[in-house]
């Protein structure tokens, strides 16, 4: 594959890959040379901390050389043309991890550059996430479907990522949001995919439930009124009761404690959101030496 804009852009072999490689490289991390001699960009027009520092380790652990423009740098479509910037960078990098705001700027700018171009998130897809997503949920249940994941809260880029790689992959994928709020990859029904507007039908039977905060970059200024709108939706002791088994707690951070989940229950034993932070790293090194080296 050349470039990593969405989920859509794998077929079920290539995510089994790609998890199976990442997998193999957190078993045996160490330094090695697959990026020697590359250079790649990270252009983030949003505010990170772990797709940035999860990237910048990756790429220097793979022996590349890993440079960084900020919002300041970047104005996607704003101080220049977007398809002048992936010309040009094109020629001087070897890779551009992008971090932005619209999905159509991250395709015009990818049909543009000449070299791989990684999604690192924009509003409406976050693919790289929901790959290290599913290396956890992978390493807690040896399989790739026949488990539930529930998830509550905002239909914003991690439920349209996760009805993608639910469609590819087969597993159980139950969204909650309150009306008007659904996943712009939804609602629409199918064998495995299912779409509430109450949490508790959601969680009904899950083995993972997963919640990220309601406010996304970009909505700031609806904060307040979604904290009301959202109150129902908030992943805590109550919710969990409707499930009757052990069910794992997942959270992509940053998290607003006390809106979108309770400290008790992001604090638990069955919470693994540390663990999905950590194979973000993995997860990258994967989809870079893919990408890099024009393999499925």
């Amino acid at each position: 594959m050349k470039d990593l804009l969405s989920i859509n852009n794998l077929d079920k072999d290539a995510i089994i890959s790609l998890i199976v490689k990442a997998k193999h490289l957190k078993a045996r991390r160490k330094f090695r040379r697959d990026l020697k001699n590359k250079n790649l960009l990270l252009m983030f027009e949003k505010p990170s901390l772990r797709t940035k520092v999860s990237f910048e380790v990756a790429i220097r652990e793979l022996s590349g050389n890993c440079y960084y423009l900020s919002k300041d740098d970047i104005g996607f479509g704003k101080r220049e043309a977007i398809k002048d910037m992936a010309l040009v960078l094109s020629r001087y990098v070897d890779c551009c991890i992008v971090r932005t705001f619209k999905q159509e700027d991250l395709a015009e700018f990818a049909d543009a550059a000449t070299i791989p171009v990684v999604n690192g998130l924009t509003n409406s897809e976050h693919p790289v996430q929901i790959l290290s997503d599913l290396l956890t949920i992978y390493e807690k249940t040896g399989s790739f479907n026949g488990f539930k994941v529930a998830f509550v809260g905002d239909g914003n880029n991690i439920g349209n990522s996760l009805i993608q790689s639910a469609g590819i992959l087969g597993f159980q994928l139950s969204i909650a949001t309150p009306k008007g709020y659904e996943p712009k990859e939804g609602p629409k029904q199918s064998a495995n995919i299912n779409f509430y507007n109450n949490p508790k039908d959601a969680v009904k039977d899950a083995d993972f439930v997963y919640t990220d905060v309601w406010t996304s970059m970009g909505w700031e200024d609806e904060r307040e009124s979604r904290k009301k709108i959202f109150s129902d939706f908030q992943i805590n002791s109550g919710i969990l009761q409707n499930i009757s088994k052990k069910c794992y707690i997942m959270h992509c951070l940053p998290a607003h404690r006390g809106e979108e989940i309770t400290d008790a229950v992001i604090d638990s034993e069955n919470s693994i959101v540390i663990d999905q932070a950590e194979n973000r790293l993995h997860m990258h090194k994967a989809i870079l030496i893919a990408v890099l080296s024009g393999i499925r």
